[in-house]
């Protein structure tokens, strides 16, 4: 298994200094490319890519995800093409609907054609044009970045939505499932609407990296590295609840229920999980919705995840439940980089 590939996604929600201690680490554990989170009202990602392009070496940098609705295409593909040059050309745009905007009475509208003008005018930017565009949700009139990359960077689509996957089959670089759950019936699922963007322009689906985006906890205490996400399971099992996952009857409704008690982001560190997740999420949803435990319990869970037909995996880094998020996230990096390791030798 030694062609495996790995990303990391860090959510800022520490002190800069600490995410780019946190970015060092990463990259000594052996991972290939690093994200961060684009979170609202949290510490702005693309100062800490910054910080973090600085601290390290070899990581590809990126956000994972950002959105054209709060930052117009043109203004993206400046902050990615500086990015790359600050970093020697280390810089991936990673790109999606996002989220939390509600909060600000931003909409969603037309995501599919929204991400679509947005590829169009990053790359025509990117590739020293000037871009005069006029479409049906962006315009630009005669732009031109004064320093545009030597390399166009990689671009990678990020979603869950049948629409957006074709897109992504159609023209993105890399594509990262943000499903957290995962199945044969799930994976051949996403890989049909792939197929189906790929087959519009006549591109083997082969060619395309597909990255599952997995939750993932890593303690020597495998129990607290399981009750540390059982609110992200939560979450996802809320807004997926997959069909073909048997579940007692009443479960779904019961978690919704304690749901809407919880506070906070279910990545924030001072949030607050109502008890009763504790009990209605037992080991069994944790397995199947993160990658959670001792190293040596993630390497069996990642191997299963393997087999689906994965070689490429985008790993959402959760804190283990310590005193600080830094020093929880630096336990399931640290536990991380023998997971990496015993994967490669395999």
């Amino acid at each position: 298994m030694s062609g495996l590939r790995f990303e990391a996604e860090i959510t800022p929600g520490m002190a800069p200094a600490e995410v780019a201690a946190l970015a060092t680490q990463v990259e000594r554990a052996g991972f290939d490319r690093l994200g961060i989170s684009d979170v609202v009202l949290w510490h702005d990602c693309w100062v800490l890519m910054t910080l973090c392009a600085a601290a390290t070496e070899r990581l590809e940098i990126g956000p994972l995800v950002t959105n054209p609705y709060s930052r117009h295409p043109v203004v993206l593909a400046g902050a990615v093409a500086t990015l790359g040059e600050a970093s020697g050309g280390r810089a991936f745009l990673g790109l999606g609907v996002g989220a939390g905007l509600e909060q600000f009475g931003m909409d969603y509208p037309r995501p599919v054609r929204t991400l679509r003008e947005a590829v169009r005018i990053c790359r025509g930017l990117w590739a020293g044009e000037e871009v005069t565009f006029s479409g049906e949700v962006f315009s630009a009139d005669r732009a031109r970045l004064k320093s545009p990359p030597a390399a166009s960077p990689a671009l990678v689509l990020g979603s869950r939505s049948p629409g957006v996957m074709r897109l992504a089959g159609e023209l993105s670089d890399r594509v990262l499932i943000g499903a957290r759950y995962w199945s044969v019936a799930q994976a051949d699922e996403y890989r049909g609407w792939l197929a189906e963007g790929a087959a519009r322009v006549d591109r083997p689906l082969e060619s395309l990296e597909i990255s599952p985006r997995l939750t993932v906890c890593i303690s020597a205490d495998g129990d607290l590295a399981r009750r540390s996400v059982k609110r992200y399971v939560a979450h996802y099992l809320s807004i997926l609840r997959p069909p073909d996952l048997d579940l007692r009857p009443g479960l779904l409704e019961a978690v919704d229920a304690a749901l809407a008690e919880a506070r906070g982001w279910y990545f924030d560190h001072g949030r607050h999980d109502p008890p009763a997740l504790f009990d209605l999420i037992d080991d069994d949803l944790v397995e199947r919705f993160a990658v959670a435990g001792t190293p040596a319990e993630c390497v069996e869970q990642m191997r299963r995840i393997s087999e689906l037909g994965f070689d490429s995996f985008s790993l959402n880094l959760a804190a283990v439940a310590r005193q600080t998020m830094y020093g929880g996230l630096a336990e399931t990096i640290d536990g991380a980089a023998r997971v990496l390791a015993t994967l490669r030798a395999a």
